[in-house]
């Protein structure tokens, strides 16, 4: 069968492959970085491409999907274009991998404890006189010198042990933790004790190497989470993993690839090797949680949403995979619920809640948003699908933060809006979304119900956008908010009567959270001493547009703190602390989760949610 060559632009890259795969799966094999948020079953037209040489004709959907103008300049859907013969490829720039992914996060102090500790041991040979047997001689060495050893020891470094010993002349070192030995090294290695703790997003990954003895931060690096070109967000991976054959393999490959290429970027640039790093820390939503673990998550899209399970996960890095030191331990943080999952008990870690003297509203809005709200006294939790609208799957025009989106939006003299990395737009981002449709309501070019006025609708000061206020052929009503000669393919980027439906019902959604959570609670709004804002979107929105449009409530607007990654932040302090580990469990075993679907009246206070603030 003869091979067809694929040319991707503008990198001239070549591969060849067999015909008939999709353009999708080129790019796969090519390596690139591209989105396709439905999972590429040819359902949103996101991954919309230009193939100026050997594109085959439209099918059924991307007729439906695409403009007439589109489709004649050879545009297609990579997700179902086919490859029949030699083609090119044009890739839009932002494939590159330069997304806006958040590293920073609160700090705060905590006491050293390793879950593993080692200690140099200078053994005496045995001799005639002395016969004990390799494993019983080190055990006893290690407990005089203070470390337990245990009286299991591993198989596999019974193997080793004899060798070992030998070869180091007796001069080694033990790895242990509280219950045994791990590993054992020839001669004095214990200046080198590395950890490295992961947050695994629904779209982003990242890892921060430390050392285990002082704290220190070594490096920190970030990607996006590889399976995002099987969906973008946790149901389309959910339905992947369980209704494809080896889906649940392939994305389970997928994450702990990724995590080894982030294990060797990290100890590249603090100087150091792989070997070096001895116990992984892992945070994620539930959904993250199981494909990380290799476990099915199909019954968390299924009522009552059940994961398989909540508690704490000890596992060796051999038993996944993961190429960290052969004697290296995985320790997996616990899930509260469903949708709730062990990245929310790292945010509850970092920022110390089930400590608070006063309550607190803690908000993480992904593609899921993550409300806990309490003090030491008390916290409940609750999950709203908030994503689709924020990371712009649903939006005409919507992308990720990356490079092209437009991520901020002003009316204050004109409308003027800035672009990541700077130059013509791409699209819109999450951010960019929520201070458009704030500055829509706040001049009027909107009403509180999230309906575009016509021209003839408008104030006085309203009427210098009136030619932005269009109505597209579709006869649905839309706001220009780049033009043409101001966006990368010529298009321009509205937000349209739809886009901010969707808008409405993500921030309904948060809103209405906050409500039951309030009400489950027992308090109102003056009760509420700070809103902390974790993870990206919460970092990188304004919090006025946010209050504006009543995502977070107006009268909290100045108590309004941004945390960064505190999931991030959890994963690190619990990789440092074997005691911040423990109370991770706790704080899961403690926090009451209230499931939305089933609280009384939700639908009402959902629907009243979804208008706009008045004034």
């Amino acid at each position: 069968m003869k091979r067809c060559k694929v040319t991707f632009q503008p990198v001239n890259q070549e591969i060849y492959v067999s015909p008939g795969i999709t353009v999708k799966d080129a790019i796969n094999l090519a390596g690139f970085e591209f989105d396709f948020p439905c999972g590429g079953r040819g359902k949103c037209g996101k991954c919309r491409l230009q193939i100026p040489t050997g594109a085959v004709a439209p099918t059924p959907a991307e007729q439906e999907l695409l403009d007439e103008e589109s489709l004649a300049k050879d545009f297609r859907l990579a997700c179902l274009a086919r490859i029949t013969g030699d083609t090119v490829v044009e890739l839009p720039y932002v494939t590159t991998p330069k997304h806006q992914i958040l590293i920073a996060a609160v700090e705060k102090q905590i006491r050293l404890e390793p879950h593993l500790n080692k200690i140099y041991l200078e053994m005496d040979p045995p001799d005639l006189q002395h016969q004990q047997p390799d494993w019983e001689h080190l055990r006893d060495s290690t407990e005089q010198a203070g470390l337990t050893a245990g009286d299991k020891p591993a198989l596999e470094l019974l193997r080793a042990l004899p060798q070992t010993l030998r070869a180091a002349n007796w001069r080694v070192t033990v790895l242990a933790d509280q219950e045994k030995i791990w590993g054992v090294e020839p001669l004095n290695t214990t200046d080198r004790l590395l950890g490295i703790a992961f947050d695994i997003g629904t779209t982003t990954v990242v890892g921060y190497l430390l050392d285990l003895r002082t704290g220190q931060e070594l490096a920190a690096v970030s990607a996006l989470n590889p399976q995002t070109r099987y969906g973008a967000d946790v149901i389309t991976r959910i339905a992947f993993a369980s209704h494809e054959e080896g889906g649940l393999s392939e994305l389970h490959e997928a994450i702990i690839s990724e995590l080894n290429g982030l294990i060797g970027e990290a100890a590249g640039q603090a100087g150091m090797q792989r070997e070096d790093i001895y116990t992984v820390s892992v945070v994620g939503n539930t959904t993250m949680h199981h494909l990380f673990l290799g476990i099915n998550p199909g019954n968390l899209a299924l009522a009552p949403y059940i994961p398989v399970l909540q508690q704490p996960m000890v596992l060796t890095a051999r038993e996944l995979g993961l190429q960290v030191n052969p004697a290296g331990m995985i320790y997996a943080l616990p899930n509260i619920a469903g949708y709730v999952g062990a990245d929310t008990v790292g945010v509850l870690l970092a920022t110390d809640l089930d400590w608070s003297e006063g309550i607190k509203l803690a908000i993480d809005i992904g593609t899921n948003g993550e409300i806990v709200l309490g003090s030491k006294e008390r916290l409940v939790a609750c999950s709203t699908a908030a994503g689709p609208a924020f990371e712009g799957s649903q939006i005409s025009g919507g992308m990720r933060g990356t490079i092209g989106a437009i991520d901020h939006v002003r009316f204050d003299d004109g409308l003027k809006f800035t672009v990541i990395g700077g130059g013509r737009a791409q699209g819109i981002c999450g951010s960019g979304l929520l201070d458009a449709v704030a500055g829509l309501l706040q001049q009027g070019i909107m009403d509180f119900r999230g309906r575009i006025l016509s021209p003839d609708q408008l104030t006085a000061e309203a009427e210098r956008y009136a030619d932005r206020s269009v109505k597209l052929e579709s006869g649905v009503k839309a706001f220009v908010l780049a033009t043409a000669p101001e966006t990368v393919d010529g298009r321009p980027i509205m937000i349209t009567q739809g886009d901010i439906r969707e808008l409405q019902l993500a921030k309904g959604a948060i809103a209405a959270g906050i409500q039951v959570l309030l009400e489950r609670l027992g308090c109102d709004l003056d009760a509420v001493a700070e809103v902390l804002l974790a993870g990206a979107f919460g970092n990188y929105l304004d919090p006025h547009s946010a209050c504006a449009i009543g995502l977070i409530p107006q009268a909290l607007e100045s108590r309004v703190r941004p945390v960064g990654n505190a999931a991030g932040a959890g994963a690190k302090a619990a990789l440092l602390s074997r005691s911040e580990y423990r109370r991770a469990g706790m704080i899961a075993d403690f926090t009451e989760y209230v499931e939305l679907s089933a609280y009384p009246n939700f639908s009402h206070l959902f629907a009243s949610c979804l208008n706009f603030p008045l004034g």
